[in-house]
């Protein structure tokens, strides 16, 4: 299984980068779940991102069945042996063909704004997407990628079955597939987490993937990314008593701090709103540890999740090794919890001697470090979703225990994964700037 998208894409880089040997190669996802895994070939490969936005033509008494396909800049592809078979008019062809172009430049505008697509014309086209069910789209986007000029077509996803991959080596002149078992049952089934993707995320990845603006550059040639995408990470591995603690660790030139990501649960380094939050606090200065406080087989037993003792001493050892490190030496520490991690981050940040500055819960269970609240001298902020209302009392009754600097902060509407438009955005922000202050107070005293 993949832990995420982002894992998924990881991989099938990895995969890809001892295959794909052209130098002029261009990456395209299909939206939404199709960017995420791209964004992470895209970098293996060293090689440009785009959108493909396509849209099936249905026929209109059977729209699962596609007598075509439309793309952006007119490309129209038709399959007349489905128009012969159907019987299917003009007219009715022409009406299904003006809704969906319609579609498909709603959809172009909303990812890609004002940019221009990447040229195509004489080039290798990776197509990705995050999994092939019926393969339709997939196909209908290989089709469209070679109407646009596409010299050779590479078709590279997860996971699919073996049937539909082979199908789809008739419209793809090649097609790398991780997994391919013989019953899908669904794309999700092969995710850890398969949360939607949402319209920002897409749009802030193409951005962050999109070579800047030069004067008489070729549209797509650029092969260089903007400036702020986020950081390489380094893995590195602690020693936590019995186990070895994987994690990842950026530290951006000149760090004002370290953040470390405190979850309850295995794979949280994988994790896309761990790794999102990480990239607004890269961007901010801030170095960022993220790791996973117990390991996939120990994650099994629910009981490890809520056993905050063996959590918090977990991160108290990977504290330590921070603290080893000579680049760290001077640097402030901060906790950023979810879960029962918030939990976890508070009762280590209680222990005597904690060099804690400051500690964030996101959606987390303070309430679970008990007594121990009390100890904890790390400024403190507490954020929860407006529609988590049990969640909201457990932090207000956790905030009343804190003798520290605290403050509850409510995200209006969001839930307890705050997966709503511009929920996890106002999350990272909220966190960033509190980070950012308490750290350059800790440095002035």
């Amino acid at each position: 299984m993949f832990v995420d998208r982002h894992d998924a894409g990881v991989r099938l880089g990895q995969r890809l980068a001892g295959l794909v040997t052209d130098e002029d190669v261009v990456v395209l996802g299909l939206p939404k779940g199709g960017v995420p895994v791209g964004f992470e070939v895209a970098r293996a490969l060293g090689a440009p991102l785009d959108v493909i936005v396509v849209r099936k033509l249905g026929v209109p008494f059977q729209p699962e069945l596609g007598f075509g396909a439309v793309g952006e800049g007119g490309v129209r592809v038709i399959n007349a042996d489905v128009v012969r078979l159907v019987d299917v008019t003009r007219e009715e062809m022409s009406e299904v063909e003006e809704r969906e172009r319609a579609e498909v430049l709603r959809r172009v505008r909303r990812f890609r704004g004002d940019r221009a697509p990447v040229a195509l014309a004489g080039r290798t086209v990776v197509v990705v997407d995050d999994g092939i069910a019926t393969g339709s789209t997939a196909r209908a986007a290989c089709q469209v990628a070679r109407a646009r000029g596409a010299a050779r077509v590479i078709l590279a996803v997860p996971v699919g079955t073996p049937d539909t991959i082979a199908s789809l080596r008739e419209d793809a002149d090649e097609v790398i597939c991780l997994e391919t078992p013989t019953v899908l049952w669904g794309i999700g089934t092969w995710y850890v987490d398969f949360i939607q993707t949402a319209d920002e995320r897409v749009v802030e990845l193409l951005q962050w993937a999109a070579p800047p603006a030069a004067e008489g550059a070729v549209p797509g040639k650029e092969r260089t990314v903007k400036s702020d995408p986020p950081e390489p990470a380094d893995e590195v591995t602690v020693d936590a008593g019995p186990v070895r603690l994987p994690g990842q660790l950026v530290v951006p030139e000149k760090a004002d701090g370290i953040v470390v990501f405190v979850h309850g649960s295995g794979s949280s380094r994988y994790s896309p709103r761990n790794r999102y939050v990480a990239s607004v606090f890269n961007r901010a200065g801030l170095g960022t540890l993220l790791f996973d406080l117990l390991t996939v087989e120990e994650e099994y037993d629910r009981g490890n999740v809520f056993d905050i003792e063996l959590l918090a001493g977990r991160l108290a050892q990977v504290t330590n090794w921070l603290s080893d490190q000579p680049w760290a030496a001077g640097l402030p520490v901060g906790y950023f919890g979810a879960s029962t991690g918030a939990a976890a981050a508070l009762w280590a940040a209680a222990e005597r001697g904690s060099r804690v500055a400051a500690v964030v819960s996101r959606g987390g269970r303070p309430d679970l470090a008990g007594a121990r609240l009390a100890a904890v001298r790390a400024a403190t902020l507490l954020i929860v979703g407006g529609c988590d209302e049990l969640v909201i009392e457990l932090n207000q009754a956790a905030q009343e225990w804190l003798t520290c600097e605290s403050r509850l902060e409510i995200i209006p509407d969001a839930t307890h994964l705050f997966e709503e438009p511009g929920a996890l955005e106002a999350v990272a922000d909220l966190a960033r700037n509190w980070f950012t202050d308490h750290f350059s107070r800790t440095r002035v005293g």
